[in-house]
């Protein structure tokens, strides 16, 4: 892209060191043309009296600006540069010295571009030393050993023309045994921005301050009224503790102006933290989590900080846009999990912050947009959509505002993608850092520079910076905000500008979109996982009586399945996935059929009892037990093939449901016991068992019968007949003594002398005592039935007669 040097009119100062500077070129001018004209020398004789810059010991110091300050000098000031050179070579360097050299003005972005890409070059250009006592002299720099300098210099002394952005190199001199002359051995270029006044027109400039984070929570919670959460590490605490990511984000944002940028997951993840949660260790125990305090302490700052300044609060978890864009759409119900993200926001962020967010943007991953990915962005309300301008590119000279409308009333908010990505790769050095504040503040200075009109940009950088990049960025913005070019604006008033006319408003095609970005983006095997979990929600939920307790947390989870924050994570999205589904279909096993064995029946009605376990906490309803007969003309269930019960279950109990049956004839007959929703939808797995009828004849009763009365005529037989054979042996013997002894003496009425009892001879003839010697009596009937049979009974259940 090409940029344009359209600068303002420079004060009167730097006007007087333009002409003494332009002076100075006047007068030097005959001793160039002299110089020119002198004869080129032999080539051998080249190789030894080249610049210092092509010396074969080029570029063996390595020299780091740790610090510059300050970061954007104006008059008056002192410019104070510090670091370290290293010899990286293998020879002493002796006659060292390091200085600073100020550069040409740099006219256009592209060109500071350039100069990075090549700050450490010794061949390229490095300017004129300031020299003088502004200047560190080292005696010698042994080999791999790094030696620190510091130079102070007003900022008068640098000699800086009108106002823009200056090289400023810092550079290393000296000699080697193997090159005793004085040369360039290391240099480390940065940027100097220059601006002493108050600009006439200062650039508006918004930068969204990130709050996101990686996926903690998993869809577990604890049996109890609270439902303890279940957390899938202990990271968070880490970011959130004192030093920690997120503490840094916090605490450097809170004397910024920005537009916090907030996921309303993270607030809610560390909400859930300041009460009793579980933390699942890496062998799959839970042991108690122990940060209540450190989260809030966390949320009491965030609430400080955010009081009247703009938070714009994502849907809930940061969903992928681009992911479902390209792969999710296909796919019945991923749009609606996205408009659920959306309609949870205000509740968690107004609950948990006490602000009203912004609900109107969506911010797809790296600002890359097409045609998909608009719309997707807009299907669950928003209607601004933040891209970046390395997407939605602009063939102008300058750098329109960041404001446009792209159809169907979307407006494009196109964040700058130069100061966006300034602060990307490790800044843990603090000579990276150092160069990434450089740069920054020299595109904001140069864009600012390019025509007299104002502009509202926007700064999106990364969704996760790290410390050393939090750090890096408040450096830069405090610097800007402080500064003379710059103003800060809110997101949403960046969104209101007015758009410039020739910007481009086309969003790019689908082709058009990165394929490193697509080769990060959730597989539509991702979502099909997703819509599987969610239906088996929706046939599970339906059975109970408190399905919040089961909804929200789930429907949390595959928020959080579709985090942007699973790019590049692919084999933990899927094991997140799993773990997601797998747990659910615990909880629904939790209400089953008790398996049951094959069951006995004998005769021809008898009721059969089915078991529904509820292993939940919670109760359940709106359950369907169905009984089937696979074989109605030998088996029916209340008169049919199959018979439906309603079913209700308390938690943590079983319930018995019995089915009435009746038998046409013997044999096995195959039953199945299923579950069903009040819908008509299966639930959970069949019971199948067998029962076998054995079905007792009229003609088999009536044989029985028919024994059992004569058995009892036949005692009633034997029982007459022994009462008479007695009554005919007690008259037999009493004559038989009256005969034989006369002279006995007899009684007053005739009894006799010693008469046995007649009771002792009762139990003689009933057989309740000694049984009387006497005459064999007749034997009882035999049987008119069959034997019973005294194999032992065949296995099976008991079933209710």
């Amino acid at each position: 892209m090409a940029d344009a040097a359209d600068f303002q009119g420079t004060s009167a100062s730097p006007a007087r060191r333009w002409l003494r500077r332009t002076g100075a070129l006047l007068a030097g001018a005959p001793l160039l043309a002299g110089l020119l004209q002198l004869p080129a020398a032999a080539p051998a004789d080249a190789a030894g009296q080249e610049a210092p810059q092509a010396a074969a010991g080029a570029g063996s110091v390595s020299v780091a600006v740790d610090s510059l300050t300050p970061t954007a000098p104006t008059e008056g000031d002192t410019v104070n540069v510090s670091g370290t050179v290293t010899n990286n070579g293998k020879q002493a360097v002796t006659g060292a010295h390091v200085d600073l050299r100020v550069g040409p003005s740099l006219d256009t972005r592209s060109s500071i571009d350039a100069l990075a890409k090549k700050s450490d070059d010794v061949q390229g250009p490095s300017g004129e030393a300031v020299g003088g006592k502004y200047s560190e002299k080292f005696s010698k720099l042994t080999p791999g050993v790094a030696e620190p300098f510091n130079i102070s210099v007003p900022a008068d002394e640098l000699d800086l023309g009108p106002d823009g952005v200056y090289q400023l190199a810092v550079a290393l001199s000296g000699e080697t045994s193997a090159q005793p002359w004085d040369q360039v051995l290391g240099v480390q270029r940065t940027f100097l921005p220059w601006q002493p006044e108050e600009a006439g027109t200062k650039t508006k400039t918004t930068f969204m301050w990130p709050l996101t984070s990686t996926v903690h929570m998993t869809a577990e919670t604890g049996s109890n009224e609270q439902q303890t959460p279940v957390f899938r590490n202990d990271d968070l605490a880490e970011e959130i503790a004192p030093g920690g990511r997120l503490d840094q984000m916090v605490s450097l944002g809170k004397g910024l102006d920005i537009s916090w940028v907030i996921d309303p997951d993270l607030l809610a993840s560390v909400d859930a933290m300041t009460r009793n949660y579980q933390v699942r260790g890496e062998d799959g125990t839970t042991t108690a989590g122990r940060n209540q305090a450190v989260a809030k302490q966390w949320l009491a700052e965030l609430q400080q900080a955010v009081t009247g300044k703009e938070v714009v609060a994502l849907p809930f978890g940061d969903p992928d846009l681009a992911s479902l864009a390209h792969n999710g759409t296909n796919v019945t119900g991923s749009l609606s999990h996205l408009k659920d993200a959306t309609d949870v926001v205000d509740d968690t962020v107004e609950t948990i912050l006490h602000v009203k967010p912004s609900t109107d943007f969506a911010w797809p991953a790296d600002g890359a947009v097409d045609p998909s990915i608009v719309k997707v962005a807009t299907s669950a309300g928003a209607d601004k959509v933040i891209a970046r301008s390395d997407s939605l590119q602009d063939n102008l000279a300058y750098t329109p505002s960041a404001a446009r409308p792209v159809g169907g009333g979307t407006t494009a908010v196109v964040a700058d993608a130069r100061m966006s990505t300034a602060f990307q790769g490790n800044l843990t050095k603090a000579s990276a850092s150092t160069r990434a504040v450089q740069r920054f503040l020299a595109q904001s200075l140069t864009l600012g520079l390019q025509s007299g009109k104002q502009r509202s940009v926007v700064v999106a950088p990364q969704r996760m910076p790290s410390v050393s990049q939090a750090q890096a960025m408040a450096e830069a913005l405090a610097t800007l905000q402080s500064g003379n070019w710059s103003e800060s604006q809110d997101l949403a008033d960046a969104a209101k500008a007015k758009p410039d006319p020739a910007a481009n408003t086309k969003v790019p095609s689908t082709s058009a979109y990165p394929a490193s970005l697509r080769n990060q983006e959730l597989l539509r095997a991702g979502f099909e996982q997703i819509a599987r979990t969610q239906g088996k929600l929706d046939s599970f939920k339906v059975i109970l009586t408190d399905q919040s307790r089961v909804v929200t947390p789930f429907g949390r989870a595959m928020n959080r399945e579709m985090s942007t924050s699973w790019r590049g994570r692919g084999v933990e999205a899927v094991g997140y996935r799993d773990g997601v589904e797998s747990y659910l279909d615990g909880l629904t096993d939790g209400v089953k059929l008790i398996e049951k064995s094959d069951t006995k029946l004998s005769g021809r009605s008898a009721t059969i009892p089915v078991t529904v376990q509820n292993n939940l906490v919670q109760g359940v309803e709106h359950l369907k037990l169905r009984l089937t007969s696979k074989n109605p003309t030998r088996l029916k269930i209340s008169g049919d093939a199959f018979e439906e019960q309603r079913v209700t279950v308390n938690g943590g109990h079983a319930q018995s449901v019995k089915f009435p049956t009746s038998a046409n004839a013997n044999g096995r007959a195959e039953v199945v016991a299923q579950l069903y929703t009040e819908d008509g939808q299966k639930y959970g797995a069949p019971v199948t068992f067998d029962v076998k009828v054995t079905e007792v004849t009229a003609t088999v009763m009536l044989v029985i019968g028919g024994g059992v009365l004569l058995l009892v005529l036949a005692g009633f037989r034997m029982y007459t007949q022994r009462k008479r054979a007695a009554a005919r042996e007690a008259d037999e013997d009493g004559t038989a003594e009256a005969d034989d002894d006369p002279d006995s003496p007899q009684g007053p009425a005739g009894a006799p002398q010693n008469p046995e009892a007649p009771g002792d001879r009762l139990k003689q003839e009933t057989g309740a005592g000694p049984r009387a010697e006497g005459p064999e009596q007749p034997s009882d009937p035999a049987p008119d039935t069959a034997a019973e049979n005294a194999d032992p009974s065949g296995t099976g259940e008991r079933v209710d007669r």
